[in-house]
């Protein structure tokens, strides 16, 4: 009896490994936009060649997250989710030493990987160690770091960047992944699922090609860093890849990513659609700390202390989503919500160095809302009729659409703003105003794919009843 209580004690730390694991993640992804600016003038580059940082670390995370769950059976729950953290941490500790932009990507490429693994695999440990009965209660627990984590990202990446070095921003995470070792250690078994398949290895590397191909154009177009022939080579080599993966998928019966699941209305909706709007609504993130510092001349932590209203009341307007669900069914919420968010971004177009600071709050806050309802709206339609047994690919190729859309998001408006302010220019604030009005006609050219949804598609999720003829 005494220890079936010490194993069930010992097995409530496994929510805190998992949570260790999103504070890291959602921190690292919301604390780096602050600090652009500096960390550019201290490796004497331009702000906007810093995307890079941001970029790099999510197509990482898109390439390697498929196989977190083979290898995670393959050695052992415990195994890989230590070696997660270990490898995070250690890129985190690189990151901070970096002397230049080069040997920064490769960190944070390398934090990618461990990023990969950590997440998912955190999941699937909740899922194998807790019964559904307890589930909930688990998984209430390993949400808090994803409310209060975009939260507390831009202030704590001020703080540091003003009173400190950008450097800390990556050494903030060793205290963090150093613990989450010690009790993974203590609390994880090292559970291996039923003996993997042959791991699609050809698969892995043509779609790994495709989208570091078409990354390194978005992350050179229109800057002056390569001639036009090796960006044309670049996208030639990308597409051919794209194309060569779409034969090889077919004759295989367990490809790294499923495209097939793409049959399925409401997951291609809810991920192609989905995605292009997700482009759209996930650049403000990266534009608007350099509007603020860049455009607006303040300081890192005025900047910080703005934009982290853009996730105030996303735990909130979750209840609000589920009402309007309920109400208005996935077709007319998330067409009348795409207009919504078009708005907001483009009235972030607006602001200018005389806004007073409560005006500027009061827009952040606006685009954060609608953003969290699109968000959990496209969420909730790609899985609302997937098959159970499908499930587990589902939500390997809707992780890699959710990263690289964001990536997208990110090197888009990067690439316009290089090309509006020149090779090696620093951006205006006209210039930036350009970009936001571009952006935003992305949540409207993503409307053709939410109006094709029918009024029952995906009822049985959202509670939305259907009138009867």
């Amino acid at each position: 009896m005494e220890r079936s209580a010490h194993t069930d004690r010992r097995r409530w730390l496994i929510p805190l490994v998992v949570a260790f694991g999103f504070l890291m993640e959602q921190l690292d992804s919301t604390i780096i936009t602050t600090a652009i600016p500096n960390m550019a003038a201290s490796l004497h580059e331009t702000p906007v060649r810093l995307s890079l940082a941001i970029t790099s670390y999510l197509l990482s995370l898109a390439v390697f997250i498929p196989i977190s769950g083979w290898i995670a059976d393959r050695f052992g729950a415990r195994s890989v989710i230590c070696a997660a953290f270990a490898v995070f941490t250690a890129a985190s500790a690189l990151c901070g030493l970096a002397t230049n932009l080069p040997m920064l990507v490769a960190m944070r490429v390398l934090q990618g990987v461990g990023g990969a693994m950590m997440t998912p695999v955190g999941r699937l440990i909740l899922l194998r160690s807790f019964p559904r009965a307890q589930l909930i209660r688990a998984m209430s627990y390993v949400s808090i770091p994803s409310l209060i984590g975009p939260t507390l990202g831009p202030i704590v990446g001020g703080l540091i960047t003003t009173y400190a070095s950008w450097r800390w921003i990556f050494y903030v995470n060793i205290p963090f992944g150093v613990l989450a070792i010690l009790v993974a250690s203590r609390a994880v078994e090292n559970v291996r699922g039923a003996a993997p398949s042959r791991f699609d290895t050809p698969g892995f590397l043509i779609c790994g090609a495709a989208l570091a191909s078409l990354q390194f154009f978005l992350e050179t177009v229109g800057r002056g860093a390569v001639g036009p022939a090796p960006q044309v080579a670049t996208v030639a080599i990308g597409i051919g890849c794209m194309l060569l993966y779409l034969r090889y998928a077919r004759r295989r019966d367990n490809p790294v990513l499923d495209l097939t699941l793409f049959r399925i209305r409401t997951f291609r909706i809810g991920s192609l659609a989905g995605g292009l709007c997700r482009i759209g609504i996930s650049a403000p993130s990266f534009l608007l700390p350099l509007l603020l510092q860049v455009g607006f001349g303040l300081s890192p932590i005025q900047s910080g202390s703005l934009t982290f209203a853009t996730s105030l009341g996303a735990a909130p307007i979750r209840l609000v989503s589920t009402v309007a669900l309920r109400r208005f069914g996935f077709g007319r919420l998330l067409v009348g919500n795409s207009v919504v968010c078009a708005a907001a971004i483009a009235g972030l177009a607006a602001l200018s160095r005389n806004t007073p600071h409560w005006l500027i709050l009061l827009a952040i806050i606006g685009m954060g809302l609608v953003r969290s309802v699109q968000f959990n709206g496209v969420q909730m339609l790609s899985y609302a009729e997937m098959p159970q047994a499908r499930l587990s690919r589902a939500t390997s190729l809707g992780s890699v659409v959710q990263q690289l859309t964001m990536g997208l998001g990110v090197s888009i408006s990067a690439a316009l703003l290089g090309m509006l302010s020149g090779p090696g220019g620093v951006p205006s604030v006209p210039q930036f105003r350009a970009v936001f009005l571009l952006i935003a006609l992305l949540p409207l050219a993503a409307m053709p794919g939410f109006l094709a949804l029918r009024p029952e598609d995906g009822a049985e999720v959202s509670g939305h009843r259907v009138a009867q003829a």
